[in-house]
């Protein structure tokens, strides 16, 4: 795909030289002669560069400069002018600019500033896709040694260079988003951004300018042109979490731009060709949804190119070890305390638990074991249904036949123990068991400031 480059300049000649200079590098040029134009020029082609002359009629570049960055913060602006002084390019570089070049340039450097921008942005798409991905960089991982994940994962290493349309299946808490983050990890879209959709949490009547964006004026709200999220992928992967959730007519409109390819923003009569290589996933059967028909059997075909099905906790028992080691030195070292160990027996409690709602429901546990157990050596865990450690068959708090909230409870006791010491943490902590690094992660969860 072509980079996009928008200028907006009042000097026709000055747009001119520019426009001529940058097609023959192979960009895509669009031009505006003003500021109110720059700002629609904006939204109606999202440019990867922006040239901005600051001084224009209707609108100076300063104040479109402004008006972007209030939501936009990642396109790179280039400002030009005539009337630069030092101050000016200090202000313009504070409100977001990347760079500033003053009148008359060689076209050279504006070259190598384009290109710097590009660079710079990117980079940046690397790291965000980076920070979401670090856990697959430094093995922070966990996916089990069983047979049936061995073999998924083996699927997942064929399928990661191929561009078909990818259906995991599992029951909620299995790592279905994990899954998808590996193969888009180990695919040649890597560098490209990996976009998550839940589609069960967005509402009916927004889930298509959310998926496929809108125009300015389409509905009550659209003040401005939106950029959907398949457009936004770029040529990466888009995760459509909970496909099963989606109505009949947003069905419809989803195997459309599987098919073709392409999307037409709400409001809108462009299409925008889309490059996006798909996965969904659902805790539903969809093969069933279609035989009661709820869910379209085109649609469900053409998304079951691949299907990738994750077996619940309960069927891989042997894998229940690794995630309680891993989330054990985990929790421990984010809460400052020394690795705790799990006796034998106490083990064989967690690897014999249904674990209905498998790693999540285990991984939370383990977080509570860790706050809460008084001893590195928990002996023996009482399960399932409070959640708290019994590790000297002592149970000075006998849980009403009501329940509790366990958040209030932690809550409650670290305001008492605050209390009882005037506010002095390491105190506090000594009377709860705990130690003081792990009693600041807990009052900062609660919100409690001394």
């Amino acid at each position: 795909m072509k980079h996009k480059i928008l200028i907006v300049d009042d000097e026709k000649n000055m747009r001119w030289a520019i426009n001529r200079a940058l097609e023959k590098e192979g960009y895509e040029i669009f031009e505006a002669s003003n500021g109110q134009e720059g700002l629609e020029a904006f939204d109606r082609h999202r440019p990867d560069v922006m040239l901005l002359d600051l001084k224009m009629p209707v609108m100076d570049g300063m104040e479109v400069l402004k008006l972007i960055r209030k939501t936009n913060t990642t396109t790179p602006i280039l400002m030009l002018t005539a009337h630069g002084t030092m101050e000016t390019a200090i202000e313009a570089m504070k409100l977001g600019a990347i760079d500033y070049l003053s009148k008359p340039f060689d076209v050279e450097e504006l070259k190598v500033q384009i290109r710097k921008a590009l660079h710079v942005s990117e980079l940046e798409e690397q790291v965000t896709y980076l920070k979401e991905t670090t856990a697959f960089e430094t093995g922070n991982v966990v996916i089990g040694n069983s047979q049936p994940m061995a073999e998924l994962m083996a699927m997942v290493e064929r399928v990661a260079a191929t561009p078909a349309t990818i259906l995991i299946q599992g029951e909620s808490g299995t790592g279905k988003e994990i899954i998808a983050h590996l193969i888009h990890h180990n695919s040649s879209r890597r560098d490209k951004p990996f976009i998550k959709v839940n589609c069960g949490a967005i509402p009916e009547n927004l889930i298509e300018s959310e998926l496929f964006g809108h125009e300015k004026g389409s509905f009550t709200g659209a003040t401005s042109r939106k950029i959907g999220k398949f457009e936004r992928t770029r040529g990466g992967t888009i995760l459509l979490d909970e496909i099963g959730e989606l109505s009949l007519s947003m069905q419809v409109k989803l195997l459309r731009v599987l098919q073709d390819k392409e999307i037409e923003r709400v409001g809108g009569s462009e299409t925008v060709s889309v490059y996006a290589r798909v996965i969904a996933a659902t805790n539903r059967q969809l093969k069933k949804m279609t035989e009661e028909g709820t869910f379209r059997e085109d649609l469900y075909y053409r998304l079951n190119v691949i299907p990738l099905d994750i077996p619940p906790l309960r069927d891989r028992k042997v894998d229940i070890p690794a995630f309680v080691n891993h989330f054990l030195q985990y929790y421990c070292n984010e809460m400052g305390r020394k690795l705790m160990t799990l006796s034998p027996e106490a083990m064989d409690q967690l690897v014999n638990h249904p674990w209905k709602g498998n790693v999540r429901e285990l991984e939370n546990f383990i977080e509570r074991l860790v706050i809460l157990s008084p001893t590195d050596e928990v002996k023996r865990v009482d399960l399932p249904t409070s959640g708290t450690i019994d590790a000297n068959k002592d149970r000075p708090l006998q849980l009403p036949e009501e329940g509790l909230s366990m958040d209030q409870l932690e809550k409650d006791l670290i305001l008492q123990a605050l209390e009882k010491t005037d506010n002095n943490q390491t105190k506090s902590a000594q009377l709860l068991g705990i130690s003081r690094h792990t009693l600041m992660y807990r009052m900062d969860k609660h919100g409690i400031r001394n």
